[in-house]
């Protein structure tokens, strides 16, 4: 069993997270997965934030099965449907209007990458320019558009050429402390030798997921929307990943205080792990021509009926942000005791909500320590430049005591992988000294 010998002989090699979890899966209810042997996993990678509610949750299947058997609409192309009309008005009672916030939602393609395409052809035909600016370490999609505004070479070497219409500049924090990168990014958009051409929007995430879970400060954020409104940019806040009530609030960048010209949205929308992508626009930005950027899977009405289940289930009131508080701030408890355990300094745990994650200072410890809690019924993944950050994606209804068990799996194969290291480097040592010896 768990034979994957038919996905070696014909996927092709792009695959990837199928070499880091090398069985064949056949069941998941809530936080954990099951294979095909009957071996348990607590899942905290949850689709890569795309399954915040967990797996199969109850209340979305049963909406989701009682749609289907009713021979409603699956596939409509973006006409009109009952699920599309409910999940709206879903969206503006229970999201939009006790924010206070004004948007239009336009609907594209079912993937997160094409939400950020939307966005920035928005911004460039809404302002006449051209440049978008993203940060270091940002993450914003793989197509060609998106993947200009990625700074990890690993994505961009893949496009076969060089991408094009985006710059970077550093992101909260890239410098070292007490850098403000802000005074530099507005130092740069005011020269006009800077080389900057004047920039149409400005994409940013405030909490890069991919590049390693770092967190943008709510000052940083508030600074940034200050330039953009004094240099008439544009400014689109990816929420494709820390969106979703992963932070705690709806959207990750209500802390801060700030109102977005544009947002996207993915992953954990449709609730239920179905495709389902959305961008958030201020009416005035609504410039588009009827069909102007369109697709095939524009109106996924299964996702229309499951979004609308877990909007209304988990988002009718406050509740269930401060759950999701609670449980983040178990998980950074624990990171940040296995940080004092570590006697070498190398970890280091940061996030937000639970948006959490424990950076091993190079991609081999991070590696061992994922395989090693894999082998154990864990099932998490790495991000930053070099693979070297261990993220905690769990989903936001975990059970107290599937929280539990894998953090207790997570500090057991830290705490192995560091002995192992440390015996590895005490056996260099002892090899060196043995060769000067016989020197």
């Amino acid at each position: 069993m768990n034979d994957i010998s038919t996905i070696d002989r014909l996927e092709s090699k792009v695959r990837s997270y199928c070499r880091h979890f090398p069985v064949v899966f056949t069941k998941a209810r809530g936080a954990t997965l099951e294979d095909e042997e009957g071996k348990e996993y607590i899942d905290f990678l949850a689709g890569a934030g795309a399954l915040n509610y967990g797996h199969n949750d109850p209340v979305l299947k049963e909406k989701l099965l009682e749609y289907i058997e009713a021979d409603q609409i699956v596939h409509g192309l973006d006409m009109v449907t009952g699920a599309k009309r409910a999940f709206m008005e879903t969206f503006e009672s229970l999201i939009l209007s006790p924010r206070k916030m004004r948007y239009k939602i336009q609907f594209t393609g079912p993937t997160g990458t094409n939400a950020v395409e939307a966005a920035m052809k928005i911004a460039r035909n809404c302002t006449g320019r051209q440049t978008i600016v993203s940060f270091t370490n940002g993450f914003h999609g793989v197509t060609l558009g998106s993947v200009a505004a990625t700074g990890n070479s690993h994505f961009r070497d893949g496009c076969g050429m060089q991408p094009q219409g985006a710059v970077f500049m550093p992101y909260d924090g890239y410098m070292g402390e007490g850098i403000n990168t802000i005074e530099y990014l507005e130092k740069m958009i005011s020269d006009g030798s800077s080389g900057l051409d004047h920039p149409a929007a400005v994409i940013v995430e405030t909490i890069q997921g991919e590049g390693g879970i770092n967190v943008a400060s709510n000052e940083w954020l508030r600074s940034l929307e200050e330039v953009c409104h004094k240099h008439a940019i544009l400014l689109i806040v990816d929420e494709i990943q820390v969106g979703c009530g992963r932070t705690g609030t709806f959207f990750s960048f209500e802390e801060a205080g700030i109102s977005p010209d544009i947002i996207t949205l993915s992953k954990s929308l449709s609730g239920y792990g179905l495709p389902l992508s959305v961008v958030l626009m201020k009416p005035e930005l609504d410039r588009w021509k009827p069909g102007e950027h369109n697709g095939t899977f524009r109106g996924n009405n299964l996702a229309f009926v499951t979004a609308g289940a877990a909007l209304s289930e988990y988002w009718s009131d406050d509740s269930f942000g401060r759950e999701v508080m609670r449980k983040g701030e178990i998980v950074r408890y624990r990171l940040d005791r296995l940080v004092d355990l570590d006697d070498r300094g190398v970890l280091s745990a940061r996030g937000r909500g639970m948006m959490q994650a424990l950076d091993c200072g190079s991609g081999d410890l991070a590696g061992r320590i994922s395989a090693m809690a894999f082998k154990r019924g864990l099932i998490m993944e790495t991000s930053g430049s070099e693979d070297q950050v261990l993220k905690c994606l769990i989903p936001l209804n975990i059970t107290d005591d599937e929280l539990e068990r894998g953090l207790a799996i997570l500090e057991e194969s830290v705490i192995e992988a560091l002995c192992e290291i440390s015996h590895e480097a005490a056996e260099r040592r002892a090899e060196k000294l043995w060769m000067e010896v016989l020197a």
